[in-house]
């Protein structure tokens, strides 16, 4: 990586009520480790690492569970960033469901036991002594949140994590998580990172109200739809070498073609591009903290720090945006 950084283009944004500033374009630091991808590599990590630094994107978020072995998105990460740990926001998970990382804790991955081993093996990966940003992965219904809540509150004290948040919990999960730091004068979660883009609206029913409720900052995961807003794919045409095609082929085959077609249509009248549009329409959103996007060459996140300032919408173009990509009803609502 290179020693000097660019002036940076990418604002700052605050994570919700907290202190925390990050930048309003994030890295997603799933595909390091990743197979088949130029990123697997400590070169490739290296190589998209000082780019996202140069350009302003220091918000990084990963995962203990990332790479093709587990830990590895973080190991390579811990390598990359020596000597530039200072100029990053770093955020990491712990405790999904769908990995196992080899801790012994008898399936409980969000107890008092199983967070100790998993912040203590990510702070030696990472190769460093505090995580800005700890995030459980995914709900644990065998733990109680009270006891969740309290060893990350430890962690806080304690100095290893400055902040902490939570993953792909439901809205209620998100009121119940607050209340209970409320009653108990506990360390609360700052931030709400779940599935969201304008094909994937369902947040907008409960997680974004309870996250604005509740002074969240929110993060949302697959903002590109796995690069399917970038522009990059037509009805007839996808990129050999993108990760949907890799291992998403779904994604592009069912996709509502009429209206990403429209949507196209929008951008060109307007003279931007639909990844310019995309994160326009993302930063619109009042208590969206970080557009964390993924990518796999430097190419691509200068890309994606360029459009954080390219196009800020009107009111009437987030209207015509959102009525081409409407809200889906809601099937709990069906009488």
């Amino acid at each position: 990586m290179t020693s000097s950084a660019s002036a940076s283009t990418v604002p700052s944004r605050r994570v919700g009520a907290s202190g925390l500033l990050v930048s309003a374009v994030g890295l997603g630091c799933n595909n390091f480790g990743r197979a088949g991808t130029r990123t697997e590599t400590l070169e490739g990590t290296r190589e998209v690492l000082g780019a996202a630094i140069d350009a302003g994107v220091t918000f990084l978020d990963t995962a203990d569970m990332y790479g093709k072995d587990p830990g590895l998105s973080e190991t390579l990460m811990g390598e990359a960033l020596r000597g530039r740990r200072d100029q990053v926001t770093l955020a990491t998970k712990f405790g999904h469901f769908g990995r196992d990382m080899g801790y012994p804790v008898s399936g409980a991955k969000a107890s008092r036991a199983y967070v100790r081993r998993a912040v203590e093996a990510s702070l030696t990966r990472l190769q460093t002594d505090w995580i800005d940003l700890y995030q459980l992965h995914t709900p644990d219904p065998l733990t109680p949140i009270e006891e969740t809540l309290d060893v990350l509150g430890d962690l806080v004290r304690e100095g290893k994590v400055r902040y902490i948040g939570h993953s792909n919990l439901a809205g209620w999960q998100i009121a119940e998580a607050h209340y209970v730091a409320a009653q108990r004068a506990g360390v609360p979660f700052v931030s709400a990172q779940n599935h969201y883009s304008l094909l994937a609206r369902a947040s907008e029913r409960e997680v974004l109200p309870a996250a604005e409720r509740f002074g969240l900052g929110f993060l949302p995961f697959f903002p590109l739809h796995n690069g399917l807003l970038t522009g990059k794919f037509t009805r007839d045409h996808a990129p050999a070498d993108s990760r949907i095609m890799r291992q998403r082929q779904h994604v592009w085959q069912d996709a509502p073609w009429d209206a990403v077609e429209a949507y196209q249509s929008f951008c060109d009248e307007r003279g931007i591009t639909m990844l310019e549009a995309t994160f326009g329409w993302l930063l619109a959103r009042p208590s969206l903290s970080s557009v964390i996007a993924g990518a796999t060459s430097p190419e691509q996140v200068r890309a994606n720090a360029a459009a954080a300032t390219a196009w800020t919408p009107t009111a009437d173009d987030l209207a015509t945006i959102d009525g081409l990509f409407p809200l889906p009803e809601d099937p709990a609502s069906r009488v």
